[in-house]
């Protein structure tokens, strides 16, 4: 199918018309898909909206080859994970696909990412290949074309320096990173900043006690001395990000979206407000899984943002949380 019809979505009807596009070639090229539409009897002749599409469970990208092309793959995206955990594998066959997703939607949220400085408190590319975090967080550090860009992880007291300098600047500064080396800053340091974006991923298990979001967002704002914290929401099987520019509500790109399923019938859809499991349309994964129920809990709004309200017990640890473990 024509790639360019994903990044050209103008309306609810464009991504519908798209969505049920996919979700065709899907069942086509994608084996493991079909068996599970087979299993479910959603096939294509039956299916004529999106909420009839069926949605995989994200656990197949663990044991699975979740493919819907028959390129040779680019890269490997994998979660990470504790000794004796499985963990997902995305079989990326076009990684242009994944670049001009996360490029388009980054400067539709912020504009030109040249205009930035992107300080990332993550793991270095060398570190943790396979991220697909730490892989778009290394493209536009150097997508951005500033000298002060870079990976800051290990040398906290450098980058608070250079937050600091890069401020009275008036430098417009993008600050990405797990949220417990977030909380490190903010506990030996007292910031007050005016041009600088404070964006967490999520990360705390293995290294900190949990703390809920708004109680993590309260500290990261008294401490960096900002009115507002921004998310982001993606994932090891999605090649497509949304973004919270504060209060942890997400808004998505066009070509990306949720819908909240009834937690005691997976095939069921909760109405707005009311807390679900989060399934995640991504029309950018067209050579794996468009398709994808999460192990995460959450909320749909009318304004088709989103929230994020924590997982399924029993869940497995997500992605980020492990990075630096």
């Amino acid at each position: 199918m024509d790639v360019s019809s994903i990044f050209t979505i103008q309306s609810q009807a464009d991504f519908d018309a798209v969505a049920l596009q996919v979700y065709r070639h899907q069942y086509r090229h994608n084996l493991v898909y079909k068996e599970f539409s087979d299993y479910l009897k959603k096939t294509p002749e039956k299916i004529t909206s999106v909420s009839e599409i069926p949605f995989l469970p994200i656990e197949f990208f663990k044991s699975k080859k979740v493919v819907s092309s028959t390129e040779k793959p680019e890269m490997l995206f994998t979660s990470s994970g504790t000794t004796g955990t499985l963990t997902s594998t995305h079989y990326v066959t076009d990684v242009a696909l994944y670049e001009k997703s996360y490029l388009k939607a980054f400067t539709h949220f912020y504009g030109a990412i040249d205009t930035y400085c992107i300080l990332a408190l993550l793991p270095s590319y060398l570190e943790r290949q396979g991220s697909s975090l730490i892989y778009m967080a290394d493209d536009l550090i150097k997508r951005s074309n500033h000298p002060e860009s870079g990976f800051y992880l290990d040398t906290i007291e450098l980058l608070v320096q250079k937050l600091r300098e890069l401020d009275e600047s008036n430098t417009k500064i993008l600050l990405i990173g797990v949220s417990f080396a977030l909380l490190d800053i903010v506990e030996k340091y007292k910031l007050d900043l005016k041009n600088v974006i404070i964006m967490e991923t999520g990360g705390m298990k293995g290294r900190r006690k949990e703390m809920i979001r708004e109680e993590l967002h309260e500290t990261l704002k008294e401490g960096f001395g900002v009115q507002k914290i921004h998310s982001e929401y993606g994932m090891t099987e999605l090649l497509s990000q949304a973004y919270s520019k504060g209060d942890g509500i997400f808004e998505a790109p066009a070509w990306m979206d949720v819908l909240i399923r009834d937690p005691e019938d997976a095939l069921s859809y909760q109405s707005t407000g009311k807390t679900g499991g989060v399934n995640v349309i991504d029309l950018a994964n067209l050579n794996s899984c468009s398709f994808i129920a999460t192990q995460d809990l959450g909320k749909k709004y009318d304004n088709n943002t989103f929230e994020i309200l924590g997982r399924f017990d029993h869940s497995d640890i997500r992605g980020c949380n492990l990075l630096v473990l």
